[in-house]
């Protein structure tokens, strides 16, 4: 019987909340193929460059083994190698199913794995089930407008999982395994290595975070960007733009949301001086719950709004900053 591999990825003392998503998303589908004709013997994690205090908090979601890789010539990230060693450690553990997050990293390596195993991939998954002994994928299409079911009919099956999708659930296993294993990756596939990653202190992802608070042309200058970010603040949640305030250079790429930036599927999502184009709500629409602020009752984004302001963002953000201080306490 074949085993499900996870990709799993080191922040501070623990793992990234996605990838607690993926160890979630990998025990259902473990649960679903008991009944099936051909089920999974196991899952397994793999962490590479990670420490045994981070592997050891997998086990608080229901994960009892994972792969501790130690590359002693690799300093920092490299998507070449890193590809190269899931490879391996697919083949090794009969690995047919590969779960990656959605995020950054996942979207890069699960294609550079999938390609050279010459296995069907598909991103974005917001749905995994197995149907008639199949594993059935569910994404969405036409900037979230639908969504369809996908077969993969390569033995080997990569699947990445758009973050805030498959929400984790605490299911403590009765024991962990850690397979530690030392190796040096061939040179060749070390040619580009991220060697650090600088970011403002505190700052949250917004792929990673459970609300963001965006700001869209109605914002009307970078110098009043203070707004949304003490919102955010407020809220303990990510900054995010529309692309329209992205090309006006008033902020970084990295905060982008829609269909040409980042998709999101956070808990709530606010919208301030958003108009709601569609390229927009191509990265957003998936989120819980929407608040929109815009002094344009007609503005599109309400149409898919679970709550709305009509007014000046310059009025109403101070106001609901101090509201959610005195709520949260920050």
């Amino acid at each position: 019987m074949s085993k499900i591999l996870l990709f799993l990825e080191p922040l501070k003392d623990g793992l990234k909340r996605t990838s607690y998503e993926v160890i979630t998303a990998g025990r259902n589908l473990l649960d679903k193929s008991k009944n099936s004709s051909e089920p999974f013997d196991s899952m397994i994690g793999i962490l590479i460059n990670g420490t045994e205090s981070q592997a050891n908090t997998a086990k608080d979601y229901g994960l009892s083994n994972i792969i501790l890789t130690n590359v002693s010539n690799l300093s920092g990230y490299s998507s070449t190698a890193y590809a190269e060693i899931i490879k391996d450690a697919a083949k090794e553990n009969d690995a047919t199913l590969l779960l990656f997050s959605g995020n950054a990293t996942g979207l890069e390596l699960a294609p550079r794995v999938a390609a050279k195993f010459e296995a069907g991939y598909t991103s974005d998954c917001v749905g995994l089930d197995i149907i008639n002994d199949e594993i059935v994928a569910k994404k969405p299409v036409y900037a979230g407008k639908a969504q369809i079911s996908i077969k993969i009919n390569s033995d080997v099956k990569v699947f990445s999982l758009r973050p805030n999708v498959f929400t984790s659930v605490m299911a403590e296993a009765p024991d962990l395994n850690i397979q530690n294993k030392n190796l040096q990756i061939d040179d060749k596939f070390c040619k580009v290595i991220v060697k650090n990653v600088v970011k403002n202190e505190g700052k949250l992802d917004v792929l990673e975070a459970d609300i963001i608070v965006s700001g869209g042309r109605g914002i009307k200058g970078p110098e009043n960007y203070n707004l949304i970010e003490n919102l955010a603040s407020a809220f303990g949640g990510a900054v995010g733009a529309s692309r329209a305030v992205v090309d006006a250079g008033w902020r970084p790429h990295s905060e982008q949301v829609g269909q040409t930036g980042k998709t999101v599927s956070p808990t709530l999502y606010v919208a301030c001086g958003i108009s709601g184009a569609v390229q927009h709500l191509a990265g957003m629409s998936s989120s819980k719950f929407i608040l929109a602020i815009n002094k344009d009752k007609d503005a599109p984004i309400f149409k898919v709004a679970d709550y709305g302001i009509i007014g000046d963002i310059f009025e109403v953000l101070p106001k609901l900053t101090e509201k959610v201080k005195k709520f949260t306490g920050k």
